[in-house]
C-alpha cells in the first residue's frame, strides 16, 4: 500500500476504530479493535481476542470499504503468526550467462513462479550468501510467516522444484541470518 494511502487512513485510526467495533457489535461478537497501527508495508488491526473468521472477514470488509484504501491492495486477514526460517539451496550464485549475483528481486519472482510458495508470505527480503569463494552455489535464507503450528513450514521443508536446469532444495533453519 502505498505511504500517502496508509497515511490518510492512519489519520483517522480512531475514527477506524470505533467504526469496527461498533460494526462488530451489530453481528453480536466479543471481540474489540484494540488498535491500528502501520509497519513499513502493512495497516495492522489488533484486537483484544483472537478473532473468528466472521470477525477477520467483517474487519476486512470495513478495510476494502474505506474511501482511502485500494480495495484490491487489502490483503486477507490472519491470526496471529510466527516466523520460520528457511534456506534454499541448489541455485547458482550468478545468473546463467552473466557475472550479476542473483538478487532478492529474481528470487521473489521465482517464488511466484512454483505453485509450492503459494500462500506463503516473506517477512522481509530473502538473503543470499555465496556457499564459498570459488564456488557458483548459492544459499538463499528466508523468513516467512506461518502459523503457530508450523504447518506451512512442515510443507516446504525437504521439497525440490526446478528453477532453469537446477533442481534446489528447502532446508529448515534454527535462526534468521540477521542475529549471525
Amino acid at each position: 500500500m502505498s505511504g500517502n494511502k496508509k497515511k490518510n487512513f492512519m489519520d483517522k485510526s480512531n475514527a477506524h476504530v470505533s467504526n469496527i467495533n461498533r460494526i462488530l457489535k451489530n453481528i453480536k461478537s466479543d471481540i474489540l479493535v484494540d488498535f491500528i497501527h502501520t509497519d513499513a508495508t502493512y495497516i495492522i488491526v489488533v484486537t483484544n481476542k483472537v478473532a473468528s473468521s466472521l470477525d477477520l472477514q467483517t474487519i476486512k470488509h470495513y478495510v476494502k470499504g474505506a474511501n482511502c484504501i485500494n480495495s484490491n491492495e487489502v490483503n486477507s486477514p490472519r491470526l496471529p503468526q510466527s516466523k520460520s526460517y528457511l534456506k534454499i539451496i541448489g541455485l547458482p550464485y550468478f545468473q546463467e550467462n552473466t557475472t550479476t549475483s542473483i538478487i532478492s528481486n529474481v528470487v521473489k519472482n521465482i517464488f511466484k513462479e512454483n505453485y509450492i510458495f503459494n500462500n506463503i508470505f516473506l517477512t522481509s527480503k530473502p538473503k543470499i550468501i555465496k556457499v564459498s569463494p570459488k564456488s557458483n552455489m548459492a544459499i538463499i535464507w528466508i523468513d516467512i510467516w506461518d502459523i503457530q503450528s508450523g504447518n506451512n513450514t512442515k510443507t516446504l521443508i525437504n521439497r525440490c522444484f526446478d528453477v532453469g536446469n537446477y533442481i534446489t532444495t528447502i532446508q529448515g533453519a534454527n535462526m534468521n541470518l540477521d542475529i549471525l
